[in-house]
């Protein structure tokens, strides 16, 4: 099989394709025949050597891939070869195969492909989480999505709309704004932070947002806490903006606001169960056509370097997704 491989860490041009025997399963795995690995900006930190976890080189990247069961380990239960799913892994997903722990696949629905699927993991878990579990939204309130028109923000809004809420979506640029209003978002601002506060109040008619799915940091989140409503539940899911500026625990204080972190891998690992479940919800929205992939291009598996950079130079609108020409169904 091929397989892109981080050898050296460094820029993504770095990344080489090879040739690399093909996987067994153990007792407890599946080996998966990929078609299709989802590109995220994690990936980049990984690829450069940043991340927060490395594993030892060489190795494949990638944290998400769909595709056809091919063999199966003993003491597998619940796949069986030819069944289509989705597996949420930590790396080895750039490449036309996959092997990975059963507890860690889900089937996909008839109505989803595998470009689909790929592109919908690890940003529709992260947005789900961090609306329902961390921020405990609640049908009717508001919720502002950060980062609108990347992967996790294309997620956000359209499910903070499926679930009920009100959407003030903060987008980059005009381009990224028109997505985010496609998706459903009631509100689209392109503010700086100078006039982040005042144009959520505003948006609010002074109420402030109840819930917010935060991936820019910097004066954009001191900004936003300050227009956060009383019992206001802020995730933290990243830091695009670069910036990790201090938090002044008084504006938390005299508005009973809750700030919280997330890093959705987590529950890929500590609860295997929550995350299947998770991933049903947000796989059975997306068979309805309730939520899209928002998928913004392929590239083939062998440009995997070219798709990184596409995204690290802040080019992507939504997702990209690498497909292998592997077991493409529909």
């Amino acid at each position: 099989m091929r397989a892109v491989l981080v050898k050296e860490f460094g820029e993504p041009s770095g990344l080489v394709v090879e040739e690399v025997p093909d996987l067994t399963p153990a007792p407890g795995e599946v080996v998966i025949e990929v078609a299709a690995a989802s590109v995220n900006f994690p990936d980049i930190l990984v690829v450069e050597g940043t991340y927060q976890n490395l594993p030892g080189r060489p190795f494949s990247p990638g944290k998400e891939a769909a595709g056809r069961v091919i063999a199966v380990g003993d003491a597998v239960t619940r796949l069986s070869p030819g069944d289509r799913v989705l597996a949420l892994v930590e790396h080895g997903a750039y490449a036309e195969q996959l092997r990975v722990p059963e507890e860690l696949v889900m089937h996909l629905p008839d109505e989803v492909d595998y470009t689909e699927a790929a592109a919908i993991g690890l940003v529709g878990s992260t947005a789900h989480f961090g609306l329902i579990r961390r921020g405990q939204l609640r049908k009717g309130e508001t919720v502002l999505v950060t980062g609108a028109g990347g992967g996790v923000g294309s997620a956000g809004v359209q499910l903070a709309k499926a679930f009920g809420a009100t959407v003030i979506a903060l987008a980059q640029d005009e381009e990224k704004a028109a997505l985010a209003r496609r998706q459903g978002a009631d509100i689209v601002l392109t503010s700086t932070p100078e006039t982040l506060r005042d144009d959520l109040h505003q948006a609010t008619d002074g109420h402030g947002v109840d819930v917010v799915l935060e991936m820019l940091g910097g004066d954009f989140l001191t900004q936003i806490i300050r227009a956060t409503a009383w019992e206001g539940r802020i995730v933290i899911v990243g830091f695009a903006s670069g910036g990790q500026n201090p938090i002044k625990p008084g504006h938390l204080l005299v508005k009973n606001i809750s700030l919280s972190g997330l890093q959705s891998s987590d529950y890929r690992d500590r609860e295997p169960e929550t995350m299947r479940t998770c991933m049903e919800e947000v796989l059975g929205l997306l068979a309805d056509g309730r939520l899209d992939a928002a998928i913004d291009t392929t590239f083939p598996l062998d440009r995997a370097s070219e798709a990184l950079e596409y995204v690290k130079d802040g080019k992507v609108r939504g997702k990209v997704v690498l497909v292998t020409g592997g077991s493409q169904r529909r």
